[in-house]
């Protein structure tokens, strides 16, 4: 049996992980079941509509037959392809994202077995331990039911990780080493067309590079990565430069992102537990009928508070680090409907009834503050789950320290996303496509502590 175990591990963890999510979709299918009568989308309402509205009108735009780039593509298309096959039914989509974590788990199991190839290093274990903490990590069960993108862009970001680990791993430049670059390239330009955040891994990614290779043989290999991942999202950009008559940085929410996660009021609402796309914009703000001036208003709004306010920004980048590494789900409050997010005069939070702010409270949002299921059970279960994987990690950490060279690109994953949305705004959702990847690290201490506590009884006298 032990035996077995150990051949088909990695098809044990993925058909837990298949079991755990169907159970779930089912026993709890109220929370997820959008497509039914009176059914409330959990996720992002934009990208049903905007998969809808390409599947009806062959255009993507928010409203049918309007084109816009309000929201990157890729989900959203994805979506339509699924309801153009499957009808825009719940259980169609849930069977995507399950099928699309497995994957995600199959790639994870396999960047352990790289990057400890060596017999003794036990990387199979250690991708079959990370694959099951994935497989049973009650946020990315939940967040990977939802509609949303978070599943696809797990997906991308490990075949990313994947494939540049295939690439460093050629001895020479041949065809197969090309052909691994392109497909690096390709991921990392579609994974733009998802969520813009990877291309600063890929720069970091060329430090590990050289930490093996000479300069001439990580630019061999990383070049044809960066013209492939360029070329692939222009034609998207072109189009949005044509829809709007200026550059658009590959959609429209970028600005209003930066400016919620950077303003005066910003440190103060994450101290008190609430999520900043809930406060309400300036009132100079320009028109949702001028979307590129607002985009741009928004974006030259944040990047000035942080210029003019230098000890502030020190603050608040302090403060978001908390926010985007706490055990806790973050935001750790949600308003509920008919609640408005605002700040008085002397700078502290007030929550007051109104018809809430330009981003609109959804039943949705409203419920995950309700004393229920999510708060009671959901949030004290993240804590125990992911507090303990992530004390694990950092033990890991300094265990797995001499071999830093090899485990690098895993800290710049951490590194770089966390630079990203310390200049944007953090959540627990936004970190959590990462974690899996910390969970790696995370199983290096636990098998560690079951060979010290087997040989610790092998060394018992009988």
């Amino acid at each position: 049996m032990l035996c077995r175990i150990d051949r088909y591990k990695l098809v044990f963890v993925i058909v837990i992980a298949i079991a755990a999510r169907i159970a779930v979709l089912l026993v709890f299918r109220q929370h997820f079941a959008y497509s039914e009568p009176g059914g409330v989308i959990h996720g992002s309402v934009a990208y049903d509509e905007y998969a809808r509205n390409l599947l009806d009108t062959g255009v993507y735009g928010r409203d049918a037959g309007v084109p816009d780039a309000g929201l990157p593509p890729l989900y959203s298309t994805v979506l339509a392809l699924v309801y153009g096959v499957f009808g825009r039914h719940y259980l169609a989509v849930g069977a995507l994202h399950i099928f699309i974590d497995a994957l995600s788990i199959a790639l994870l199991y396999d960047i352990c077995r790289r990057l400890f190839p060596h017999p003794g290093q036990y990387g199979d274990w250690i991708g079959a331990f990370a694959g099951l903490a994935f497989a049973l990590y009650p946020y990315l069960i939940f967040q990977n039911l939802t509609l949303n993108d978070t599943a696809l862009w797990i997906l991308l970001l490990h075949l990313f990780i994947w494939l540049l680990i295939g690439l460093r791993e050629r001895d020479r430049f041949d065809r197969a080493t090309l052909a691994t670059a392109i497909a690096a390239g390709l991921t990392l330009g579609v994974s733009v067309l998802a969520r813009a955040l990877l291309p600063p891994l890929a720069l970091l990614a060329a430090l590990w590079f050289l930490l093996k290779l000479r300069p001439r043989d990580t630019l061999l290999r990383l070049l044809p990565v960066a013209i492939v991942s360029i070329l692939i999202p222009l034609p998207w950009i072109m189009r949005a430069g044509n829809i709007y008559g200026g550059f658009v940085p590959i959609a429209l929410n970028s600005g209003e992102n930066i400016y919620q996660g950077n303003n005066a009021h910003a440190a103060a609402i994450f101290r008190a537990g609430y999520d900043v796309q809930w406060l309400t914009p300036p009132i100079d703000t320009p028109p949702v009928e001028e979307p590129l001036r607002r985009n741009a208003f928004f974006a030259e709004a944040g990047w000035r508070f942080l210029r003019e306010n230098p000890l502030e920004a020190l603050d608040l980048m302090l403060v978001k680090l908390l926010v985007y590494w706490n055990p806790q789900v973050t935001p750790l409050n949600n308003l509920r409907q008919g609640e408005k997010l605002g700040v008085d005069d002397t700078g502290a939070v007030v929550i007051v009834s109104g018809e809430g702010s330009q981003m609109g409270v959804t039943a949705a949002n409203a419920a995950y503050q309700e004393e229920g299921l999510f708060n009671v059970v959901g949030r004290n279960a993240h804590l125990f789950s992911f507090g303990g994987l992530w004390l694990l990690a950092i033990a890991g950490a300094w265990l797995s320290r001499r071999e830093w060279r090899t485990l690098t690109l895993l800290y710049f994953v951490q590194i770089s996303q966390t630079l990203m949305y310390l200049l944007f705004h953090p959540s627990t959702r936004y970190r959590s496509p990462t974690d899996p990847l910390l969970f790696v690290f995370s199983a290096y201490a636990a098998l560690s502590l079951a060979r010290w506590w087997r040989g610790r009884q092998a060394s018992r006298p009988l």
